[in-house]
C-alpha cells in the first residue's frame, strides 16, 4: 500500500526497497547527516554506533501495516501516516540549519517530533 500511495502522489518509486542498518556501516555507504527512526518499536532499540555520528531523532508515527480493517481503513491509516510523515519532513526542511549549532539541531530535531505527536 506504501508504494502505491507514493505512485499516486507522483514520486518515483523504482529504486525504494527496505535495508538493512547494516548497509550503512559498509566502506562505501553513504554519508548519512540525520537519522530519523518513525517505527515506535525503534524507539526502544539499541541504535547501532553510525560512521560519521549524524544527529539522530525518533518522530514515533502509527504504522499504518498494523491496521486491521476494511481496505479503505488500512488506506486510509497511509494516508494518515504520509501526511504526518510530510509535515513533520517540512518543518525540517524549514529549519534554518547554517544557524543552529549540533544541540540546537538536536532539540529542533526532537521538537518536531513532539509537537507533531498524535497529529495524525
Amino acid at each position: 500500500m506504501s508504494i502505491a500511495l507514493l505512485r499516486h502522489m507522483d514520486l518515483p518509486t523504482e529504486s525504494l526497497r527496505s535495508k538493512s542498518w547494516d548497509e550503512f556501516a559498509q566502506a562505501n555507504a553513504p554519508k548519512l547527516d540525520f537519522i530519523v527512526t518513525v517505527c515506535d518499536n525503534a524507539a526502544g532499540e539499541v541504535c547501532p554506533i553510525w560512521p560519521g555520528h549524524p544527529l539522530t531523532a525518533h518522530w514515533g508515527v502509527e504504522d499504518p501495516a498494523a491496521v486491521n480493517g476494511s481496505e479503505e481503513q488500512k488506506r486510509a491509516a497511509f494516508e494518515a501516516a504520509y501526511r504526518e510523515l510530510e509535515s513533520r519532513i517540512r518543518s525540517f526542511l524549514a529549519l534554518p540549519l547554517a544557524t543552529l549549532d549540533t544541540a540546537q539541531l538536536k532539540e529542533r530535531l526532537a521538537e518536531i517530533g513532539r509537537a507533531h505527536a498524535g497529529a495524525a
